[in-house]
């Protein structure tokens, strides 16, 4: 069986690291199975380090951090006009994000359905495309503070590609100042004002403002080109199930695509594309950060490696949803050792443990 080991003393140094280098309260992002470090552990481990308010997406994550959470705030991050997903946040007194007058209406409506006020954030859209009103429509989000059911306790934006270009990001920081001090001027206090990401906060200077939202850098596993001695983590492990040895022209895994030179002997490791192995390029960068199939590894000569008993070892074959052939010729590996895999948290499926050691 297969487990996602995480190592928690390491994981306890990058968030101090990050806390210091913030210098301002940080948001703790744990969307996406907290960055695959498991929604409950990751948002357990801020935690204990004195954070104490939690990002996410989607609604769904919001009753399972209501289990773990006492006096913490949860924003959630996505502006909606859903009115199911607006009642879901008013109900658990989330902090609503308002893109949109859209979201605006829809949330103070489901506020007043259900008797309460909703905290919101108000976002705003410099560059990034997705959730936020433009610049251009100040007067738009101007209105919503006159919405009698929201409360609007901050203000922030997302950077389009703080992980490459630092001057874009620095211009829309300062779209981003520009359009708060407009609101400013109609509604008085704003809250909070945060912009920073992982990347922005390593890559860029002056970025902090009042808060960061930190999910990435957290687990070592950032785009950034700063160096503040974090430490990448994460590796999916199993036990060598059974080893074998194959003649010199044996056809090894699905299609044949892989024939023997020599004698060879296989180990097999009981993970594969199910558990997440083998399906991304192991680099922390969007522009590679593609899916490849196996057919196409195989005709490009590209190998993988797996470690076993500290050193590195070729996969070869196809390789298969939950198992995986090693070319492990010349040592004396047996059933029982620990193999394991570098790969990015967020490849890894749900259903495999995350082990905190």
């Amino acid at each position: 069986m297969s487990k996602y080991v995480i190592d928690k003393k390491a994981l306890d140094e990058n968030i101090e690291l990050i806390i210091e280098k913030a210098g301002v309260p940080v948001i703790g992002v744990v969307k996406g199975n907290g960055y695959g470090f498991g929604i409950c552990e990751f948002t357990k481990a801020l935690q204990a380090h004195g954070i104490k308010t939690f990002a996410v997406t989607e609604v769904t994550d919001i009753p399972v951090l209501k289990e773990i959470l006492k006096d913490e705030d949860i924003l959630v991050l996505r502006s909606t006009g859903v009115s199911d997903e607006a009642k879901v946040v008013a109900e658990n007194g989330c902090i609503a994000t308002i893109g949109s007058l859209t979201s605006a209406e829809i949330m103070n409506a489901a506020a007043a359905e259900l008797g309460v006020t909703v905290k919101c954030h108000l976002k705003i859209d410099t560059g990034l495309g997705r959730y936020g009103f433009m610049p251009s429509e100040v007067e738009d989000a101007i209105k919503c503070y006159e919405m009698p059911n929201l409360e609007f306790t901050g203000v922030y934006t997302h950077f389009s590609q703080a992980f490459e270009n630092v001057p874009l990001t620095q211009e829309q920081l300062v779209i981003f100042k520009d359009t708060v001090e407009q609101i400013k001027k109609a509604v008085g206090d704003v809250g909070i004002v945060h912009a920073a990401n992982s990347p922005a906060l390593l890559n860029a200077k002056d970025v902090a403002l009042d808060a960061v939202r930190i999910g990435s850098a957290f687990t070592g596993r950032v785009i950034t080109h700063s160096d503040i001695g974090l430490k990448r983590l994460g590796v999916l492990q199993a036990e060598v199930v059974e080893t074998k040895v194959v003649p010199k022209g044996y056809k090894v895994g699905y299609v044949g695509l892989y024939t023997t030179t020599r004698e060879t002997k296989i180990a097999i490791v009981p993970f594969g594309h199910g558990d997440g192995f083998g399906l991304t390029v192991e680099k922390e960068e969007y522009k590679m950060f593609h899916v490849f199939s196996a057919l196409k590894r195989a005709l490009n000569k590209q190998r993988i490696y797996v470690k076993i008993n500290g050193k590195n070892y070729p996969v070869i074959g196809c390789i298969g949803l939950t198992h995986t052939a090693v070319d492990v010729t010349g040592s004396d590996i047996k059933a029982g050792d620990v193999a394991e895999a570098d790969i990015s948290p967020l490849m890894v499926n749900a259903r495999v443990p995350r082990v905190y050691e």
